[in-house]
């Protein structure tokens, strides 16, 4: 039997509401299991897409949900430069300008990204580094294929954190400063709103009084959490590691002082835990709503937040 293929929806289809639709695209870490794909937030609003960094498989969870990397995507924004967070990039981008449903990017990918205080920035480097790097792939697409030289570009926007970044149809992105750790810098959270609704994203980051401090009164806060068992705590390798990140309880300090309408986890990195577990040591701190991302999983920003799971045997979301 053929596979089916996902349906495309037209570039000029995306029609705007009053709400914010939020699909976590990747829930996971570094570790590469098919799982949970390298973390990635897909915003929708004011008839924008905006994605919120790019990790390993960013490009296929676009795919299944039939939103072309390239005429589908208005903007990239990341938190931050490692690996885990950006591997992605170079997929979305390059099957982006091909041909097809799937690409056919007209003009250049936009990307921002925060200031690291260097010149060229972060950004820029990654925008440079990437044209060089696939060089060979643009020139003979170009050649063979016709694909306009535009398409193929990379417009990169460096700034600095703690002020809107982003405005455009109503839709405002803020960019605010999270602490990730002393050698990882810059890195940032996102608040989007639109109209009276908000998201916001904590990106990777210890407890920050920051994010505190720019999350307040937002609807849907999408927060990443690190929890390991007893066992793995006492290696001294692992202390390291757990310092750069939030813990189930940490997170629930956040999320009680905060009071979202809906909280929820997301870039979970959990070792010899369950989501269960992180759920329940949450709930020491914060008894209010809050679930475990898991890909695909949709949320609906409205006069309440509406949660989906994807139905992989249908291929969509529940009427």
């Amino acid at each position: 039997m053929a596979p089916v293929l996902p349906a495309f929806a037209a570039g000029e289809e995306r029609a705007a509401s009053a709400n914010i639709v939020v699909t976590l695209l990747g829930t996971g870490g570094p570790e590469p299991t098919a799982a949970r794909f390298g973390p990635a937030t897909l915003i929708q609003a004011g008839g924008l897409t905006l994605l919120f960094d790019a990790g390993r498989g960013a490009t296929i969870r676009l795919y299944q949900l039939g939103i072309s990397s390239g005429k589908g995507i208005d903007a990239v924004f990341l938190t931050h430069y490692h690996s885990d967070h950006v591997e992605g990039l170079p997929d979305l981008w390059m099957t982006g300008y091909m041909f097809g449903p799937f690409g056919s990017r007209s003009r250049p990918l936009r990307l921002w990204g925060p200031s690291d205080g260097k010149e060229p920035s972060g950004v820029a480097r990654i925008a440079k580094g990437l044209a060089e790097t696939f060089s060979d792939d643009t020139r003979i697409r170009e050649a063979d294929e016709h694909i306009a030289a535009i398409a193929t570009e990379i417009e990169a926007h460096d700034f600095q954190p703690d002020h809107v970044v982003f405005d455009e149809a109503g839709v405002k992105v803020t960019a605010f400063t999270v602490d990730h750790g002393d050698l990882i810098k810059p890195s940032v959270g996102y608040r989007v709103d639109y109209g009276s609704r908000s998201v916001t994203l904590s990106g990777d980051t210890k407890f920050s009084e920051n994010l505190i401090k720019f999350a307040s009164g937002t609807d849907l806060l999408i927060h990443e959490v690190f929890a390991m068992s007893p066992q793995l705590a006492k290696l001294p390798q692992m202390k390291p590691v757990a310092a750069h990140h939030t813990s189930p309880e940490e997170a629930g300090t956040v999320f009680s002082r905060v009071r979202p309408k809906l909280a929820a986890y997301s870039h979970l990195v959990l070792l010899g835990v369950k989501p269960e577990d992180v759920l329940s040591r949450t709930s020491s701190a914060y008894q209010g709503p809050v679930v475990a991302g898991e890909d695909l999983m949709r949320f609906e920003v409205g006069d309440s937040v509406v949660m989906k799971n994807w139905n992989q045997e249908l291929r969509k979301y529940p009427d």
